[in-house]
Formats: structure tokens, sequence, C-alpha cells
């Protein structure tokens, strides 16, 4: 009996939860489009100079990481603790965390110079669905990757990611007219 009233007692809770984990998702979205927006009136006025805007954007934080300073150097002694791993094209050997760490690190240099540099590109509607694009093909990576439930919640968001995709594309301007020529000629035959 005391589980059920558990339930009952941590479902509006939980739905409270929810509710600010929806809302601080739907504010990041707001102040990214925000962003975006204001990086696209920076590069018309002042030219576009992505590895300027990527160093700014990544260097002006530092300092908020000193508040995290000391969680930061417990981990750093945590990763040294990891087992040795030799890395292979080089043969250095290096705690296998620290490896994580290194190739995450690049990874992540990689992707994100590419989204400043397609900023200078591109209008910041199309950044904009191109990151979330990457985020669907990161999301069914680790579906199948690491064997996560693929529930109908998962369905219903990649329908809204293809359709608003194509909506964006305006494919359906372009199917329309090849739509009618293959209607019709069978008449015509």
């Amino acid at each position: 009996a005391s589980d059920s009233s558990l339930n009952q007692e941590d479902g509006p809770q939980v739905f409270l939860w929810w509710l600010l984990g929806i809302a601080a998702l739907t504010f990041a979205l707001l102040m990214s489009a925000r962003m975006g927006i204001f990086q696209e009136t920076l590069y018309q006025r002042f030219g576009k100079h992505s590895k300027e805007a990527l160093f700014y954007n990544h260097a002006l934080p530092l300092p908020g990481f000193l508040l995290l300073a000391p969680n930061i150097y417990h981990h750093a002694v945590l990763f040294s603790q990891s087992e040795p791993f030799q890395v292979p094209v080089i043969g250095l050997t290096l705690p296998i965390m620290w490896f994580y760490l290194l190739m995450n690190v690049i990874t992540q240099y990689v992707c994100i110079r590419g989204v400043f540099i397609l900023t200078t590109e591109c209008t910041s509607l199309t950044v904009t669905l191109v990151v979330t694009l990457r985020k669907f093909v990161s999301l069914i990576f680790s579906i199948l990757y690491f064997r996560n439930p693929f529930t109908a919640w998962h369905w219903l968001g990649t329908a809204f990611v293809f359709v608003g995709t194509l909506m964006y594309t305006e494919v359906w301007n372009s199917l329309g007219p090849f739509l009618r020529r293959r209607r019709r000629r069978p008449k015509e035959e």
C-alpha cells in the first residue's frame, strides 16, 4: 500500500520536473535561435570571421569554470586512476579516460568548427535545422549502439524532424510539378 501511495504522490512532482525540463529545453532553443540571428547580423555588418567567433564563444566562458575547479580536479584524479590504454598509431600509453576525453575534445572541435563555418555561409534557420538533424542522427546512433528502447515518443519525434525538414527545404513545392507531370503522361499515351 505504501508503494502505491508513494507513486501517487510522486506523480505530480515527476510531471513538474518534466515540465521544467521541457521549459529549459525550449528556453535553450529560443536563445540558440536568437544567438544565430545575432551572429548572422554581425557577419553581415563586420564580415565573416568564423575562427574569431569560435574563439570568443569558447574563451569568454572559461573563467566560469573556476567555480567548478574542485569538481574538475576530483575528476582529473579519477581519470588518472583509470586503466592504462595504448594509443594504436603513436604507441603512447595513457589512462583510458584521458584518451576518451581527448577523442571527445577532437570530435567536438571538428563538429563545432563546422557549425561556425556553416553560420558564415547559411542563414541561422538553416544552421539550426542542420544542428537539429545532427542531434537526431546522434540520438539514432545512441539508440542503435547502446541498444536503448525506441518508443512511440521517438517515432513521433522522428516524424516531426522529417516533416519539419521537408517543409523547410520546400520539397513539397518541388514535388508538386513533378507529380502533376507524372499524372498527365498516362492520359496522353
